[in-house]
Protein backbone atom coordinates (compact mmCIF):
# COMPACT_ATOMS: atom_id res chain seq x y z
CA UNK A 1 0.00 0.00 0.00
CA UNK A 2 1.18 3.49 -0.86
CA UNK A 3 0.28 4.81 2.60
CA UNK A 4 3.16 2.91 4.19
CA UNK A 5 5.60 5.02 2.18
CA UNK A 6 4.14 8.38 3.28
CA UNK A 7 6.13 8.65 6.57
CA UNK A 8 9.40 7.89 4.72
CA UNK A 9 8.57 10.54 2.10
CA UNK A 10 8.09 13.08 4.90
CA UNK A 11 11.42 11.99 6.40
CA UNK A 12 13.04 12.67 3.02
CA UNK A 13 11.56 16.19 3.19
CA UNK A 14 13.27 16.53 6.57
CA UNK A 15 16.58 15.50 5.02
CA UNK A 16 16.15 17.84 2.04
CA UNK A 17 15.31 20.75 4.35
CA UNK A 18 18.47 20.09 6.34
CA UNK A 19 20.56 19.89 3.16
CA UNK A 20 19.19 23.23 1.93
CA UNK A 21 19.87 24.72 5.37
CA UNK A 22 23.52 23.70 5.05
CA UNK A 23 23.84 25.43 1.67
CA UNK A 24 22.34 28.67 2.98
CA UNK A 25 24.49 28.50 6.12
CA UNK A 26 27.71 28.09 4.12
CA UNK A 27 26.61 31.02 1.96
CA UNK A 28 26.24 33.16 5.08
CA UNK A 29 22.44 33.42 5.11
CA UNK A 30 22.02 32.11 8.65
CA UNK A 31 18.42 33.25 9.13
CA UNK A 32 17.22 31.37 6.03
CA UNK A 33 19.28 28.35 7.09
CA UNK A 34 17.56 28.47 10.46
CA UNK A 35 14.13 28.55 8.80
CA UNK A 36 14.95 25.35 6.93
CA UNK A 37 16.06 23.69 10.17
CA UNK A 38 12.66 24.68 11.58
CA UNK A 39 10.96 23.13 8.52
CA UNK A 40 13.01 19.97 9.08
CA UNK A 41 11.81 19.86 12.71
CA UNK A 42 8.19 20.05 11.53
CA UNK A 43 8.75 17.18 9.08
CA UNK A 44 10.55 15.22 11.82
CA UNK A 45 7.49 15.57 14.04
CA UNK A 46 5.09 14.67 11.23
CA UNK A 47 6.86 11.52 10.04
CA UNK A 48 6.62 9.86 13.44
CA UNK A 49 3.02 10.98 13.89
CA UNK A 50 2.05 9.69 10.46
CA UNK A 51 3.85 6.40 11.05
CA UNK A 52 1.76 5.84 14.17
CA UNK A 53 -1.53 6.95 12.58
CA UNK A 54 -1.01 4.85 9.44
CA UNK A 55 0.51 1.93 11.34
CA UNK A 56 3.47 2.23 8.99
CA UNK A 57 6.42 1.95 11.36
CA UNK A 58 9.37 0.05 9.93
CA UNK A 59 13.03 -0.65 10.55
CA UNK A 60 14.05 1.26 7.45
CA UNK A 61 11.93 4.20 8.59
CA UNK A 62 13.78 4.30 11.90
CA UNK A 63 17.19 4.25 10.22
CA UNK A 64 16.17 6.79 7.57
CA UNK A 65 14.88 9.10 10.30
CA UNK A 66 18.20 9.03 12.11
CA UNK A 67 20.18 9.58 8.92
CA UNK A 68 18.00 12.59 8.09
CA UNK A 69 18.40 13.92 11.62
CA UNK A 70 22.20 13.78 11.39
CA UNK A 71 21.96 16.12 8.40
CA UNK A 72 19.20 18.44 9.64
CA UNK A 73 19.97 18.54 13.36
CA UNK A 74 23.65 17.60 13.39
CA UNK A 75 25.36 19.08 10.36
CA UNK A 76 23.12 22.10 9.64
CA UNK A 77 23.33 23.67 13.13
CA UNK A 78 27.05 22.93 13.23
CA UNK A 79 27.56 24.98 10.05
CA UNK A 80 25.57 27.85 11.59
CA UNK A 81 27.77 27.68 14.68
CA UNK A 82 30.88 27.46 12.48
CA UNK A 83 29.87 30.66 10.68
CA UNK A 84 29.08 32.43 13.97
CA UNK A 85 32.48 31.41 15.37
CA UNK A 86 34.20 32.66 12.22
CA UNK A 87 32.47 36.04 12.68
CA UNK A 88 33.27 36.30 16.41
CA UNK A 89 35.52 39.15 17.46
CA UNK A 90 37.89 37.18 19.71
CA UNK A 91 38.41 33.87 17.93
CA UNK A 92 42.01 32.59 18.33
CA UNK A 93 44.08 32.48 15.15
CA UNK A 94 45.14 29.08 13.81
CA UNK A 95 45.06 29.31 10.03
CA UNK A 96 45.74 26.54 7.54
CA UNK A 97 45.01 26.78 3.82
CA UNK A 98 43.08 30.00 4.36
CA UNK A 99 40.77 28.57 7.04
CA UNK A 100 40.78 29.22 10.77
CA UNK A 101 40.92 25.70 12.16
CA UNK A 102 39.62 26.81 15.57
CA UNK A 103 36.13 27.31 14.12
CA UNK A 104 36.07 23.63 13.16
CA UNK A 105 35.31 22.95 16.83
CA UNK A 106 31.70 23.71 15.87
CA UNK A 107 31.50 20.29 14.22
CA UNK A 108 31.61 18.66 17.64
CA UNK A 109 27.86 19.25 17.32
CA UNK A 110 27.70 16.96 14.27
CA UNK A 111 29.81 14.23 15.84
CA UNK A 112 27.90 14.06 19.11
CA UNK A 113 24.53 14.39 17.36
CA UNK A 114 25.40 11.24 15.39
CA UNK A 115 26.43 9.50 18.61
CA UNK A 116 23.21 10.62 20.31
CA UNK A 117 21.09 9.21 17.47
CA UNK A 118 23.01 5.93 17.41
CA UNK A 119 22.47 5.51 21.16
CA UNK A 120 18.78 6.30 20.76
CA UNK A 121 18.32 3.63 18.06
CA UNK A 122 19.58 0.82 20.28
CA UNK A 123 18.01 2.00 23.55
CA UNK A 124 14.50 0.67 24.11
CA UNK A 125 14.08 2.65 27.34
CA UNK A 126 13.55 6.02 25.61
CA UNK A 127 9.85 5.71 24.85
CA UNK A 128 8.41 7.77 27.73
CA UNK A 129 11.47 9.96 28.31
CA UNK A 130 14.77 10.74 26.64
CA UNK A 131 18.30 10.11 27.83
CA UNK A 132 20.15 13.22 26.80
CA UNK A 133 18.99 16.31 24.97
CA UNK A 134 17.16 15.39 21.73
CA UNK A 135 18.98 16.54 18.59
CA UNK A 136 16.03 18.66 17.33
CA UNK A 137 16.00 20.63 20.59
CA UNK A 138 19.73 21.28 20.33
CA UNK A 139 19.40 22.27 16.67
CA UNK A 140 16.52 24.65 17.34
CA UNK A 141 18.48 26.32 20.13
CA UNK A 142 21.42 26.98 17.80
CA UNK A 143 19.16 27.90 14.86
CA UNK A 144 17.46 30.53 17.03
CA UNK A 145 20.71 32.41 17.69
CA UNK A 146 20.89 34.22 14.31
CA UNK A 147 17.33 35.48 14.87
CA UNK A 148 18.16 36.58 18.40
CA UNK A 149 21.20 38.44 17.06
CA UNK A 150 19.17 40.11 14.32
CA UNK A 151 16.48 41.19 16.79
CA UNK A 152 19.06 42.39 19.31
CA UNK A 153 20.68 44.54 16.62
CA UNK A 154 17.27 46.07 15.80
CA UNK A 155 16.56 46.68 19.49
CA UNK A 156 19.98 48.16 20.11
CA UNK A 157 20.67 45.47 22.71
CA UNK A 158 24.44 45.75 22.42
CA UNK A 159 25.10 43.41 25.35
CA UNK A 160 23.25 40.56 23.62
CA UNK A 161 24.96 41.26 20.29
CA UNK A 162 28.34 41.29 22.02
CA UNK A 163 27.63 37.97 23.73
CA UNK A 164 26.70 36.30 20.45
CA UNK A 165 29.92 37.58 18.87
CA UNK A 166 32.02 36.16 21.70
CA UNK A 167 33.90 33.06 20.55
CA UNK A 168 34.32 31.67 24.05
CA UNK A 169 30.60 31.84 24.76
CA UNK A 170 29.84 30.13 21.44
CA UNK A 171 32.37 27.42 22.26
CA UNK A 172 30.82 26.99 25.71
CA UNK A 173 27.36 26.61 24.16
CA UNK A 174 28.78 24.05 21.70
CA UNK A 175 30.44 21.97 24.41
CA UNK A 176 27.63 22.13 26.99
CA UNK A 177 24.78 21.37 24.61
CA UNK A 178 26.74 18.69 22.75
CA UNK A 179 27.61 17.11 26.09
CA UNK A 180 23.95 17.18 27.12
CA UNK A 181 23.01 15.27 23.98
CA UNK A 182 25.17 12.27 24.87
CA UNK A 183 24.62 12.45 28.62
CA UNK A 184 22.32 10.12 30.57
CA UNK A 185 20.30 13.09 31.83
CA UNK A 186 16.63 12.16 31.75
CA UNK A 187 14.43 14.65 29.86
CA UNK A 188 10.68 14.29 29.52
CA UNK A 189 9.16 13.49 26.14
CA UNK A 190 6.79 16.02 24.60
CA UNK A 191 4.54 13.28 23.22
CA UNK A 192 1.01 13.56 24.63
CA UNK A 193 -0.91 10.27 24.67
CA UNK A 194 -3.98 11.66 26.42
CA UNK A 195 -5.34 15.04 27.54
CA UNK A 196 -5.45 14.10 31.22
CA UNK A 197 -3.65 16.73 33.26
CA UNK A 198 -2.26 14.31 35.82
CA UNK A 199 -0.47 12.26 33.14
CA UNK A 200 0.85 15.32 31.31
CA UNK A 201 1.36 17.85 34.09
CA UNK A 202 4.97 18.64 33.21
CA UNK A 203 4.13 18.96 29.50
CA UNK A 204 1.20 21.33 30.11
CA UNK A 205 3.27 23.44 32.50
CA UNK A 206 6.04 23.62 29.90
CA UNK A 207 3.62 24.56 27.11
CA UNK A 208 2.01 27.26 29.25
CA UNK A 209 5.34 28.80 30.21
CA UNK A 210 6.55 28.75 26.60
CA UNK A 211 3.42 30.64 25.50
CA UNK A 212 4.07 33.24 28.20
CA UNK A 213 7.70 33.57 27.10
CA UNK A 214 6.69 34.04 23.46
CA UNK A 215 4.12 36.70 24.33
CA UNK A 216 6.58 38.60 26.52
CA UNK A 217 9.88 38.09 24.70
CA UNK A 218 9.00 37.14 21.10
CA UNK A 219 12.07 35.73 19.30
CA UNK A 220 14.17 35.82 22.47
CA UNK A 221 11.83 33.15 23.84
CA UNK A 222 13.07 30.40 21.48
CA UNK A 223 16.46 29.62 23.08
CA UNK A 224 14.96 30.27 26.53
CA UNK A 225 12.29 27.64 25.81
CA UNK A 226 15.00 25.01 25.24
CA UNK A 227 16.76 26.02 28.46
CA UNK A 228 13.39 25.89 30.26
CA UNK A 229 12.84 22.36 28.90
CA UNK A 230 16.16 21.25 30.36
CA UNK A 231 15.54 22.92 33.73
CA UNK A 232 12.02 21.50 34.08
CA UNK A 233 13.36 18.04 33.25
CA UNK A 234 16.04 18.36 35.94
CA UNK A 235 13.43 19.57 38.44
CA UNK A 236 11.19 16.62 37.56
CA UNK A 237 14.12 14.23 38.05
CA UNK A 238 14.79 15.70 41.51
CA UNK A 239 11.09 15.46 42.39
CA UNK A 240 10.95 11.78 41.44
CA UNK A 241 14.23 10.83 43.11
Amino acid sequence: MITRHIPNFVTILNLLSGSIAIVFAFNGNLQLASWFIAFAAVFDFLDGTLARLLNARSGIGLQLDSLADVISFGMAPAVIMYQMMQASFNIPFLYFSGKNLVAFLAFIITALSALRLAKFNIDEEQQEAFKGLPTPANALFIASLPFVMMQAEKDGAEAVVSLLHNFWLLLLVTLVFSGLMVSNTRLFSLKVKSLRFRENQIRFVFAGLVIVLIVLLKVYAIPLAVILYILLSLAENIRKS
